[in-house]
């Protein structure tokens, strides 16, 4: 398949940052010294498009995208993304409505830019996206796993449950928490990057929702249901070679923090070079 490098001669200042940024060495200049495919360049070609961005002057088009259509880059205020950060809480309490359909298509469109492992564009997300399909699929699994905790024993994926097993026999919902929506992330079997990929995901989703005033939860409990109830892979509509790696619920929070929590610091050591002496 053609990647279509396509070089605006008249803007190119030929400075070779495209060549430079280029982590396959796709790229070389020309005896114009304008950049161009190196022999088997398009065959390594990782459709990145690092050399579309790099490019100051926006005189490099590749795979059919015109620069003038890319948002020019900006220098985010830090201290207000080390607030977003400071400020996410795990959220079990969510107002029971559906978030806008236009909030929602703006986390989808930033799901696009979350990175991935070798530029594998393959991450599939179901998006569950008013609450009314939400309560058929809640109410489905806290169903059918009442009739399973009856008579399985509490080992392996099921032990996760034992805790809220006389919760759940009532029927309460302590899997989705009463969220109106849920996302499942899942990646392809033969991804390089299988299980992490879909984590990086959620955790940009995460924030970007904190950002547009929702709350989310990572749900290990929904993600334990999968191995638990394995037709739940096709009422989220995921395909043959697919895993769902992990679930966020996400919806308009019930409950506003008015602080920062004061969570005591990990372990933070330097690398032993004495081991390679």
């Amino acid at each position: 398949m053609s990647k279509r490098l396509v070089i605006d001669k008249s803007k190119c200042i030929s400075c070779g940052l495209c060549i430079k940024d280029c982590i396959s060495r796709a790229l070389e200049f020309d005896s114009e010294n304008k950049p161009v495919f190196a022999q088997n360049g398009e065959s390594r070609c990782l459709s990145c498009q690092h050399c579309l961005a790099v490019c100051p002057t926006g005189a490099l088009s590749i795979l059919g995208k015109n620069p003038e259509n890319s948002q020019l880059v900006f220098i985010p205020d830090s201290a207000a993304i080390l607030d977003t950060i400071k400020s996410r809480r795990s959220t079990r309490f969510f107002k029971q409505e559906s978030v806008s359909a236009g909030t929602i298509d703006k986390l989808k469109k930033m799901l696009d830019f979350t990175p991935t492992g070798c530029n594998d564009h393959r991450l599939l997300f179901t998006i569950t996206e008013n609450i009314q399909d939400t309560d058929k699929i809640r109410n489905y699994v806290i169903q059918k796993l009442v009739k399973k905790l009856r008579f399985i024993p509490f080992i392996g994926p099921v032990k996760k449950f034992a805790h809220y097993k006389q919760i759940l026999m009532s029927g309460k919902d302590v899997i989705f928490r009463n969220a109106p929506h849920i996302i499942v992330a899942s990646s392809p079997a033969d991804a390089p990057c299988m299980d992490i990929d879909p984590v990086i995901a959620l955790s940009y989703f995460e924030l970007y929702a904190a950002s547009l005033g929702l709350g989310t939860c990572w749900c290990g409990f929904a993600q334990a249901c999968f191995k638990i109830l394995p037709e739940l892979k096709n009422i989220f509509n995921i395909p043959k070679g697919y895993k769902p790696v992990y679930v966020m619920l996400f919806g308009i929070p019930d409950i506003r923090y008015s602080r920062t929590t004061q969570p005591e610091p990990f372990k933070y050591v330097q690398p032993n070079l004495d081991y390679i002496k």
